[in-house]
């Protein structure tokens, strides 16, 4: 059945695959699916090699598992207990769970740029052989070999560059249903999109998760304390220092004050300064708000959801701002020497200095590199504000600049250069050509054509030459009245292809290293000299001794020899300029 050393996890009995009864095994390293009354496997799956699971939905009468392989490929198992379907729901879910805690464990990272090469390999027949002919041949690298296809692979990655990066829902949390145990309890059901979901919005806690699952706690027991920390103490005001999250909350009022601290500030909309009255300040009486909110719950539940939406938006900023080294603005007027940050407070009061606009200088020891993009932000927004594109006027294309030695050819075109129709050009001037000046001068111009045909051969050397140039000639005696195609094997002709195609992506890598300007370029020309050397040696000679026991009436290998004998001379002639120039 299974190798001593191999441990059973869990067998599952009543378990069918293509309407066949059988028993399904969860291994330490694979599961397995066995028909009845066989003693060998008849499914066999590596760990490493399932890509992902899925479930039949509840409102489905049967209840399936789905095992997704890396390779595209999928088999269906049915769970088919006689017990009932509680009994099959209960089965499927030990699968499922434990399918959820061995998958990460043997979880295989392929990479994207490698499945695109396998893709092209796979749809380009040429370039497989080509592969299997020179690098698996150990004549170039394969960084070698896909430098030279760089634009097969661009397809795939404008794609990627092209996509949007998908964001994060806001209410993800909140999406999922949880359902009651029965023991007073409530029982998650996490998808990976809902897990990467929180490790993208709360990166302390995929930190976490990292650090404590499997060394100190189960996955399952990981989660049950994250959704018990996160939902059932959302109201606390004192953090417990057993949780394993008490670090995460405190890294989150951190994320809050950086946040407040790089509030942009806005030139055109102050905020402060929105009061609740009325038109008439008269009225009432009421200039200053003083109401305040003493309300610790309502205050703690406005704080979660502009944590939980900061952390949401965070996670969607993914691109990095990079700062500019030089200390100048956008329209050239270089920056004062304090950096400034923004006030909150915004105090009518300034201490220590002129405030601008809400802005109080920094401390020393305070990094400035977050505020150098400030004033430009300023900038920018008054722009905006004042500047309409639509009604800009756009940059005006200057023409090219006409040098006309006679205006008048320039505004009439050409006149014809003839005695006959000098009498003509008054009328044509003034745009009075006639019809019969037209077919005048058209029968005078046709009447003026000549030949101008070259010196031809005599018609009799010419058909004496055609006939010593055709098969069975004087010039052709070694020929074949048979066609050269014909002579040759298919087998022959696409081996001779395959050494073609090898050896010109050999000799595109061979000369494009000249001009030689680099020591990268002079150690990979030296190398590609030696790799041309190697394939005439164990490619092209077995090709030519084999082609010669066929006695075709034409060297074959010929123009495979002339390309090789032209990359030596420039190899030598590039060598020996190098060793006058050392010397």
């Amino acid at each position: 059945m299974s190798k001593s050393s191999e441990e059973v996890l869990l067998i599952v009995k009543n378990v069918k695959n293509k309407k066949t009864d059988g028993t399904l095994y969860m291994m330490g390293e694979r599961m397995a699916w066995m028909l009845e009354s066989k003693h060998v496997f008849n499914i066999s799956y590596m760990y490493a090699d399932i890509k992902t699971q899925k479930i039949s939905p509840d409102t489905k009468e049967k209840v399936q598992l789905q095992v997704i392989l890396h390779d595209g490929s999928a088999n269906t198992f049915l769970f088919n207990n006689p017990k009932g379907r509680k009994c099959q729901l209960q089965d499927r879910e030990s699968i499922k769970e434990l399918l959820q805690q061995l998958l990460p464990k043997f979880k295989r990272k392929i990479s994207s740029e490698l499945e695109e090469k396998n893709r092209v390999l796979q749809q380009d027949p040429e370039s497989f052989q080509l592969y299997k002919d020179l690098v698996v041949s150990g004549v170039i690298s394969p960084e070698e070999f896909w430098a030279s296809r760089a634009h097969m692979l661009s397809s795939s990655s404008n794609k990627l560059a092209a996509g949007q990066n998908v964001g994060v829902s806001p209410a993800f949390l909140a999406d999922i249903k949880p359902q009651t145990d029965g023991a007073n309890g409530l029982k998650y059901n996490l998808t990976a999109d809902i897990i990467q979901s929180i490790f993208k919005t709360y990166p302390m806690v995929k930190k976490k998760h990292a650090e404590a699952v499997p060394h100190l706690v189960s996955e399952s027991e990981f989660w049950t304390r994250f959704f018990q920390s996160h939902y059932f103490h959302r109201d606390r005001q004192a953090l417990a220092s057993k949780d394993i999250f008490t670090e995460c909350a405190k890294n989150d009022e951190e994320v809050m004050k950086e946040e407040i601290s790089k509030n942009v500030n806005d030139p055109l909309v102050d905020l402060t300064q929105i009061k609740d009255q009325n038109i008439d300040d008269e009225y009432r009486g009421m200039v200053d708000d003083t109401r305040s909110s003493n309300n610790i719950a309502n205050q703690s539940m406005i704080r979660r959801f502009n944590q939980h939406s900061t952390m949401v938006l965070r996670a969607g900023c993914s691109i990095s701002t990079t700062l500019p080294s030089t200390s100048t603005s956008e329209d050239g007027s270089s920056l004062p020497k304090e950096v400034l940050k923004p006030d909150n407070g915004r105090k009518s009061k300034s201490t220590n200095g002129s405030q601008i606009n809400g802005m109080t200088p920094l401390p020393n020891e305070t990094s400035c590199s977050n505020y150098l993009e400030e004033p430009l932000r300023k900038k920018r927004k008054i722009k905006e504000k004042l500047v309409y594109e639509d009604l800009d006027n756009g940059p005006t294309q200057e023409g090219v600049t006409l040098r006309l030695t006679h205006m008048d050819r320039y505004l009439h075109g050409p006149t014809p250069a003839t005695s006959s129709s000098s009498h003509m050009d008054s009328s044509v001037s003034m745009g009075e050509f006639s019809t019969e000046d037209a077919i005048q001068t058209l029968a005078y111009n046709v009447g003026s054509w000549g030949t101008s045909r070259h010196k031809l051969p005599v018609r009799s050397y010419a058909l004496s030459v055609l006939g010593e140039l055709s098969p069975g000639g004087a010039l052709m005696s070694g020929t074949s009245l048979q066609k050269l195609h014909q002579q040759v094997t298919p087998a022959t002709r696409d081996e001779i292809k395959q050494n073609y195609n090898a050896m010109c992506e050999l000799l595109r890598h061979f000369w494009a290293c000249f001009p030689v300007s680099s020591k990268a370029l002079e150690d990979k020309v030296l190398k590609m000299r030696v790799t041309l050397e190697r394939f005439e040696m164990s490619k092209l000679m077995p090709l030519k001794e084999k082609l010669e026991q066929y006695h075709y009436a034409m060297n074959l290998t010929g123009h495979l020899e002339e390309m090789l004998r032209a990359a030596y001379i420039k190899f030598d002639m590039w060598q020996a300029k190098r060793s006058a120039r050392r010397t």
